[in-house]
């Protein structure tokens, strides 16, 4: 990429969590930016970059073909949010089908039907639990996939269709199997979205903060910023990625306990009150297969091919949201 002059990256989902994260990562490079979501995209003060904001519905007849026309490159992060439950779909939901499916089939018809002289580059954002259960507890890409719910079967058929397109000549990709996400606060529209940042701001509420178990689970969490970064050394190293998925995260183990007591004890630094309590419940109506699984990965092949390595400790990466939060909360109040 960086070989090119001024190319052109679109952005499907640009304004969501990573969205807003690999924007501004982009935004300080000499390309053009087509930046499309939902919602308005934050874009950068002081941007380097060309950007071009197109608040849409990808779903749309036409949308995706309209966004990624062009482009040398196009990260797809779209992915199906349905309230509070986001990424909890019912086998019978046309729409979340059409989101988590149905796009990166329009963005590969919208490839092959502009046939483009070089073929661009996808990377589409996974999860980590497309595996489905783990036998060793960590899952290192040997594993064969047995999704266990609806919306991991949907980012398998979605990265199946990208590696289709790879093996047809098409284009080239990738997918990035992601940990889970937590946001530092580098981004403001991002403050409230996760299960982190909802957890933080109950503690500020001074409400107990609730387990769907004994905590024990564990879970591999990174840094927004970490992943906005693993996006771009893919970007920037194309044949290194091309054709396969990656593991992304940071390969440690942490209990819900351990992370919602970092959570309150953070909080507790901030206001000066005592830590909330974390208290375990009765599993939601909603609740999943997978939230009671680990999922912790080995992202050491992804680290090799690319040399990207995480750089924000959890612990690092709590102290900087809640003091964001904190922040945030004086400026509302002014």
């Amino acid at each position: 990429m960086g070989a090119q002059a001024r190319p052109l990256i679109t952005v499907l989902g640009s304004s969501g969590l990573l969205g807003t994260a690999i924007t501004r990562e982009l935004a300080s490079r000499p390309v053009r930016l087509r930046l499309a979501g939902r919602r308005p995209t934050t874009v950068p003060d002081g941007a380097l970059a060309d950007i071009d904001v197109r608040t849409t519905d990808l779903t749309a007849d036409g949308a995706v073909a309209d966004a990624v026309e062009g482009a040398d490159a196009v990260i797809h992060l779209v992915a199906h949010i349905a309230g509070a439950s986001t990424w909890r779909v019912s086998s019978d939901d046309p729409v979340a089908e059409r989101v988590n499916l149905g796009l990166v089939h329009d963005l590969v018809a919208a490839v092959k039907d502009q046939r483009p002289e070089n073929p661009p580059v996808v990377l589409l954002a996974g999860s980590m639990s497309q595996a489905g259960r783990s036998i060793s507890g960590r899952i290192d890409g040997t594993e064969p996939d047995r999704p266990l719910t609806t919306y991991d079967r949907q980012k398998l058929d979605a990265e199946h269709a990208i590696r289709d397109a790879v093996e047809a000549g098409l284009l080239r990709g990738a997918s990035l199997r992601l940990a889970t996400l937590y946001t530092q606060g580098s981004d403001s529209p991002a403050l409230d979205r996760g299960v982190v940042s909802a957890m933080m701001r109950r503690a500020f509420a001074g409400e107990p903060l609730t387990m769907w178990h004994d905590g024990t689970v564990k879970r591999d969490l990174v840094c927004v910023d970490d992943v906005a970064r693993a996006f771009l050394a893919a970007l920037d190293q194309p044949d290194a990625v091309d054709g396969r998925p990656w593991l992304v995260g940071t390969g440690l183990a942490t209990s819900i306990a351990d992370l919602f007591g970092g959570v309150a004890k953070v909080v507790a630094a901030q206001t000066g009150r005592e830590p909330v309590p974390v208290v375990s419940v009765k599993p939601a109506d909603h609740s999943m297969p997978t939230d009671l699984l680990d999922f912790v990965l080995d992202p050491s092949g992804f680290q090799n091919a690319t040399g990207w390595a995480p750089r924000v400790s959890l612990e690092h990466g709590l102290e900087n949201l809640a003091a964001a939060m904190a922040r945030d909360a004086v400026a509302q109040s002014v």
